[in-house]
């Protein structure tokens, strides 16, 4: 009994606590298991499935979860997979039935960054001249690998194609700003990094020995047909290039769900954001700022509709 002689919900007791200490898990950097993935089903069904789950992926994997009803809301970082799955582009053979909930503001480009050595000035080169390219990225599932694929595709020429040729195609883990990662720059071990986060490390990629290959003219064309944006890695943002770079952007990280997703859940989830937003971190100041985050803007790019339940609430607070 609560001293306030209010009875205590006990499932709200148990998965409150539950949820609270993932909370503060997935918040402490000392804790290595810090993706998190939750399920909801109702009390004293112990033979139920869970029907309700929401992942907190970052990787391409999730459109997969959601499309499959593994999960009913994920999140996927940049934009740029959600709008190829929705459109049945590059390596989906057909369109998703994906939603967008709401798209969380990370504005950024994606960096095709060879050694000045090399000579290259565009990809179509690589693709000319065969060039065996000694190439750094994160993670094979990252949305990294996920985005330059779509792009070495429309160039003409592939991560195997490269491996073909005499390069080499390594998998190196964080971000080029890193001591490890960085160090085979400085070291000539890489002749290329392709990669996001452009404030990390675009300048100091500038002044060390790196260039920026533009992602322009037909290339840029057909990337935008299959769904992908153009963007600019910017002079005015990063001095030390000589001049704007045209590339693909990376922008957004879109809460997602499934289209058949009923419209009622999607309702309590964005109602649950708006009651919580000033305890949701992001990469700007104050509160998590719902009312940009259901239109579409330069850092949380909306290219798949909003679902049906998430459109009503933001409508309904005037946020539309």
């Amino acid at each position: 009994m609560r001293s306030d002689g209010q009875r205590t919900d006990t499932i709200t007791m148990r998965s409150r606590l539950i949820l609270e200490a993932a909370s503060a898990l997935a918040g402490d950097v000392s804790f290595p298991y810090r993706q998190a993935r939750v399920s909801f089903r109702q009390q004293g069904r112990g033979d139920e499935e869970w029907p309700v789950t929401f992942l907190a992926s970052d990787t391409p994997d999730a459109i997969d979860e959601v499309a499959e009803g593994r999960a009913q809301v994920a999140i996927v970082n940049p934009a740029a997979p959600l709008a190829l799955a929705y459109r049945g582009g590059g390596p989906y053979q057909a369109p998703v039935p994906v939603r967008t909930i709401a798209v969380i503001p990370s504005q950024d480009q994606l960096g095709f960054a060879v050694a000045e050595r090399t000579g290259l000035t565009s990809l179509e080169e690589v693709r000319d001249r065969r060039y065996p390219l000694r190439l750094s990225l994160r993670r094979r599932n990252h949305s990294t690998t996920f985005v330059v694929r779509q792009v070495l595709t429309a160039a003409g020429f592939s991560l195997e194609d490269i491996e073909e040729w005499g390069g080499d195609v390594r998998y190196d883990g964080g971000l080029p700003d890193l001591p490890n990662r960085w160090g085979l720059v400085e070291r000539g071990e890489v002749d290329a990094v392709f990669e996001e986060a452009m404030g990390r490390w675009a300048d100091k990629a500038a002044t060390g020995g790196l260039r920026f290959l533009s992602v322009g003219g037909p290339l840029m064309e057909r990337l935008q047909a299959v769904g992908l944006r153009r963007g600019i890695i910017a002079k005015e943002a990063h001095p030390s290039l000589p001049a704007d770079v045209v590339t693909v952007d990376f922008s957004g990280w879109p809460i997602f769900t499934h289209a058949d997703t009923p419209e009622d859940w999607v309702y309590a989830f964005c109602r649950a954001l708006e009651e919580r937003k000033d305890r949701i971190p992001w990469q700007g100041e104050g509160p998590l700022p719902l009312e940009r985050m259901c239109r579409d803007t330069p850092e949380g790019p909306i290219d798949v509709p909003l679902h049906p339940g998430a459109e009503r609430f933001w409508r309904e607070l005037g946020y539309l």
